[in-house]
């Protein structure tokens, strides 16, 4: 093992005065394991790495990998050497840039873009297609469902196209039969007509919009958009459904053009540089688990010193940056590995995968914890700071420092005037420095090992009289043993979970296990009795006022809630590594292949036994999106109303009339078309149906043919969304996409004169950037309908030039008009997008405004509700723990907030009167908004496995009144705040605080602390030390809950100001 060098040069005469000052003052020696071995060693061990620590965020400093930009001065004689030299920087970045996986995936998709317009360019396989215009349909699905995706992703594309296919061939047959029969046999052409309009445009395009926001993922997206693609030509265009016959000619070039195109995109996707999200997954989770283990190693670093600095480094913020868009991938490649795992049979793989993912997901969650912890410390010493302290106290070679005033300085300097006595030393301090305790004991070897010294520190040194004192006393005693825990939990981060790449293996060291097991026993003993010597440590006898009281167990609960964290984190650590093991024996065995989920029919017969969502092989390929779905505990962002008390109650005899029977069922059919899902969905069907409408009404049937009025039907099913801001983002994308396909196809076909040679590559140049916008940008709207114009003006003005149609000559014929061509597009497009605007304001109009603030008024109201449950009190009073708060109801909200952002990004293209949304506003509510439901998870995740002992049932009673009239205190603030933001109304500037009950409960501990110490009663139950932790983590908890609610209160109060007498008149 190589430790990083102390300096890098001669040290300053500054840094030897330091060094001399804080010389006594660094942490004692510990023991730690060698993860790679599993050796003991005892040393002098930093948790610094000069390489990740690159000082605070407001720095500018590259990182790892960038390309400083050089700032050369040149002279005008050297102008051309200049432009050469820049021409050949910009080609080798250019070079390096075309090797990166965005811009492979741009040219796979722009050569499946190519293989697709060859259908319309090459005969052979345009007379294939048949002789009906809209060859350029195979182009269009390479668009759709484009090649720059993994191989998982690729199968549920394939999979979701066919199933688009299958579901318009349905609507499509079922339609002209319907025509067939009425013509035939009543000779009622117009109830076909009038039959076709409702039941296959109204409900067939109404349920193609309900599943589009059902599942809101998108991939389900573009199949919805092929769907209505395939339903549109046949009902409104093709002369079967208008004249009552039969023809199936249509519906057999859909079938070959939506196979050839999805053939396309999955040969380049499978053998032009393929992607396995197999493989990502694997490469996702070495990124996840090295930002997991450099912010372990800065929150550390940063409680053991006192500092903020490490917390607000660049590294840190990098790392947490980094670690949120990697979890965002991480779920997305496990979701694509798990068709890929399905096609090849290693279902069980996927399952240990997916328990992998979750298992990271409760690492991350201990992080959050640990650095609520370390913030909480900050805070503290920032308020001893400010409040001024005590004389120094001398503990022999252990100074205390005297607390200044002002706020923690995060140089090093500072560090020193605050706790100097848990300053990092270097690692090769292990000379006679290691040989030595802190109070000048020698420490003995035996057998080349070293053995600890007697500790006599409870009864050498004083007690403390400080929270500061507190701090150092606790970091004392068991920072040598938590860097040594660290230090062993960063190793294996580091080298888990997988070797190098291109494959990834999993490489387990054999000593892994083993020394994390040891230590976890070292630093769990030492955490015991670090706990127990700073509890004896504190002087109860000495009467103080209830707020100094406060103080002393808040910083207990501190440094106790810190330690059990960390604790946490190292037993997630060894169920991650099992998990890991499992895999590793699963992966090895490659033989044995089951596809299962073929054979469903046994999948049913024993998913009886099992409990819902427990296996994840259990769970749907196609299923919705979880961060766009409302749960099913607030399915529609409403209000539950409760039962008419008119029609609940029933006659004398126990009987309903039939009047109450009939109201009951005509009020749930109500309430069932109140749901906005239902109502976005009968919106839709009423749009399509009156847009269809001008193709079966004889005098207007010509116009809607020339003016290619399909298109426009089209384009209204892709603008028409769920709120009126998601409306108006789409529709802008449509418009400048159109507007930019049309005048390119133009210029394009201009420029080559119908060379099918030309157009393929001027093409391909233009699909291109296109691709661009959709891969690198994420621009997909965009990007998709700027080159869909381009398909629908200038390859259907090829399949013109070559007499591909029989109805084409109204633009132009062989001699195809491009103007007049790209006219009609642009005419018919604008058209469908302000019929849907229209639509989406003027029937059930959505707003993503009021949708926002009316869901996030009902999550702070439930939230209240929670909380007022008293989490604890379950545990007196004999019930579940889930009285308080179970998984699925914590998934269900957080699956809330990320609608409820979705909902807020939708709400900015909202326009109103009365001025812009606030979106930074709402942006800085939602962030402390998710900051509370973590310490509620915080809180669900500390009772999830607690069964109250003795003393902390005894504990728990003896605060009880506290703790209700906190838990009081915090619902009636999250209600006042819903109130204030549904109502949009000031808040009251003399709004309730829970400081005050905080601070009592905490000095009620205290009290009891002190009653247990003096009290002589044997029948007197005495809680232990680690009796203390569930309370000190709710106190925690609501410590954090009455911080962010504080900063959400200020907000509300910048947005609709402050309650006072001008704005209440009586009149």
């Amino acid at each position: 093992m190589s430790s990083p060098s102390a300096s890098e040069g001669p040290p300053s005469p500054t840094s030897r005065r330091s060094s001399r000052f804080s010389k006594r003052n660094k942490l004692k020696n510990g023991t730690f394991i060698l993860p790679s071995t599993g050796e003991r060693v005892r040393r002098q061990i930093t948790l610094r790495n000069p390489a990740n620590f690159e000082g605070p965020a407001h720095q500018n400093s590259n990182y790892p990998g960038d390309f400083p930009t050089p700032r050369r001065t040149y002279s005008q004689a050297g102008t051309f050497r200049t432009a050469v030299e820049n021409t050949t920087a910009v080609s080798k970045e250019f070079w390096q840039w075309l090797h990166t996986s965005t811009a492979k995936g741009i040219l796979k998709c722009s050569l499946a873009y190519l293989l697709g317009s060859m259908w319309t360019f090459l005969p052979p396989l345009a007379h294939y297609l048949g002789n009906q215009d809209g060859k350029h349909m195979v182009a269009t699905i390479t668009v759709y469902f484009h090649p720059a995706r993994s191989a998982g992703s690729m199968f549920e594309a394939v999979m979701l196209g066919f199933a688009a296919f299958v579901y318009a061939t349905a609507i499509s047959i079922s339609s002209m039969a319907v025509s067939v029969f009425f013509e035939t046999q009543l000779n009622l052409i117009g109830v076909a007509y009038a039959l076709v309009l409702i039941v296959f445009c109204g409900g067939g395009f109404g349920f193609v919009g309900w599943i589009k926001q059902r599942f809101n993922t998108p991939l389900v997206s573009v199949a919805c958009s092929t769907a209505s693609l395939a339903m549109v030509t046949v009902l409104t265009k093709e002369n079967a459904v208008h004249a009552g016959v039969f023809e199936d000619d249509k519906i057999l070039q859909v079938m070959k053009m939506v196979i050839m195109g999805m053939a396309a995109s999955a040969a380049v996707s499978l053998l032009v540089w393929p992607v396995s999200s197999r493989t990502e997954l694997r490469e996702t989770m070495i990124q996840t688990t090295d930002s997991l283990g450099n912010m372990l190693t800065l929150i550390t670093r940063g409680f053991l010193s006192g500092s903020e600095s490490d917390l607000k480094s660049s590294s840190f913020n990098s790392a947490q940056i980094r670690y949120r868009v990697v979890l965002k991938t991480l779920t997305k490649n496990l979701r694509e590995a798990k068709f890929e795992h399905y096609v090849l049979g290693t279902e069980e793989q996927y399952k240990l995968q997916s328990s992998l993912v979750d298992c990271i997901q409760r690492l991350a969650q201990s992080i959050g914890g640990l650095r609520s912890a370390a913030t909480t410390q900050f805070q503290l010493l920032k308020e001893t700071s400010n409040h001024g302290s005590s004389t120094p106290v001398n503990w022999g070679h252990f100074s205390m420092p005297q607390m200044h005033g002002g706020s923690i300085s995060a140089t090093k300097h500072d560090r020193f005037a605050i706790l100097t006595a848990i300053e990092e030393a270097s690692e090769e301090g292990s000379g006679t420095d290691d040989q030595r305790s802190e109070n000048g004991s020698t420490v003995r070897k035996k057998n080349g090992s070293y053995t600890e010294p007697a500790s006599n520190a409870s009864t050498a040194m004083p007690t403390v009289r400080t929270p500061a004192e507190i701090f150092s006393r606790f970091i004392m005693y068991l920072g040598p043993s938590m860097k040594s825990l660290v230090y062993t939990l960063s190793q294996i981060l580091e080298e888990l979970p997988f070797g190098p790449g291109p494959e990834y293996p999993i490489t387990i060291n054999e000593h892994f296990q083993i020394s994390l097991t040891e230590a976890l026993k070292l630093y769990s003993g030492a955490r015991s009795e670090a706990l127990k010597e700073l509890y004896k440590s504190k002087d109860l006898h000495r009467d103080r006022p209830e707020s100094i009281e406060a103080d002393f167990e808040e910083v207990a609960a501190s440094c106790g809630h810190f330690s059990f964290s960390l604790l946490s984190f190292a037993e997630e650590m060894q169920t991650y590594m099992t998990i890991l093991e499992e895999l590793k024996e699963e992966a090895d065995n490659r033989k044995q292949r089951s596809w299962s989920w073929v054979r469903f029919w046994h999948r049913d017969r024993h998913s009886k036994d099992k409990s819902k969502n427990s296996d994840p092989e259990q769970e749907a390929l196609i299923e919705q999106n979880r961060e766009t779905n409302a749960p099913r505990d607030l399915p529609e962002i409403s209000f539950q109303r409760r039962q008419s008390k008119t029609y609940s109650s029933s006659n004398d005899d126990g009987s309903e009339s039939v009047k109450q029977s009939f109201y009951t069922w005509v009020l749930q059919i109500i309430r069932f078309l109140e749901r906005d899902d239902i109502r976005f969905a009968i919106k839709v069907g009423i749009g399509a149906a009156l847009w269809a409408l001008f193709a079966f009404i004889p005098t207007t049937r010509p116009y809607y043919r020339h003016w290619r009025g399909e298109w426009g039907l089209v384009s209204f099913m892709l603008v028409c969304s769920m709120t009126i801001g998601a409306s108006n983002t789409t529709g802008y994308a449509r418009f400048i996409g159109t507007f930019v396909g049309a005048i390119s196809s133009s210029l394009v076909w201009w420029a080559c004169h119908a060379n099918p040679f030309a157009l393929a590559f001027c093409g391909w140049l233009f699909a291109v950037p296109c691709f661009y916008l959709i891969v690198a940008k994420g621009k997909g709207p965009l990007g998709r309908f700027t080159i869909l114009t381009y398909n629908l003006s200038c390859l259907y003005a090829y399949s013109l030039s070559v007499q591909d149609g029989a109805d084409d000559d109204d633009e132009g014929g062989t001699r195809p008009n491009i103007t007049e061509i790209a006219l009609h597009r642009v005419v018919a497009v604008i058209g469908g997008v302000i019929w849907g605007l229209i639509i989406s304001r003027m029937i059930w109009p959505i707003s993503a405004r009021h949708k926002f603030k009316d869901g996030l008024s009902l999550l702070w109201l439930r939230m209240g509700l929670i909380w007022k449950r008293d989490p604890l009190s379950a545990l007196t009073e004999g019930e579940s723990t889930y009285a308080y708060m179970n998984f699925r109801e914590e998934f269900a909200l957080q699956r809330f907030v990320l609608r409820l952002d979705g909902l807020r990004a939708s709400a900015a293209s909202e326009f109103e009167l009365r001025g812009p949304f606030p979106m930074k506003a709402y942006g800085r509510i939602m962030e402390s908004t998710t900051k509370l439901l973590d310490a509620f998870h915080a809180m669900n995740v500390i009772m999830s496995d607690s069964e109250a002992s003795e003393g902390e049932k005894a504990l728990l009673k003896y605060t009880a009144n506290e703790r209700a009239e906190l838990s009081s205190r915090i619902s009636h603030l999250f209600q006042v705040l819903a109130s204030s933001l549904k109502l949009e109304y000031p808040m009251n500037d003399a709004a309730p605080s829970a400081d005050s009950p905080r601070d009592r409960l905490l000095a009620k501990i205290f009290q009891y602390r002190k009653l247990v110490a003096t009290s002589e009663d044997p029948s007197l139950v005495i809680a232990k030390d680690a009796d203390y932790e569930l309370l000190y983590a709710y106190v925690l908890v609501t410590g954090q809950l009455a911080e962010e609610i504080k900063k959400v209160e200020k907000e509300v109060e910048d947005l609709f100001g402050v309650m006072d007498e001008d704005l209440l008149k009586l009149q």
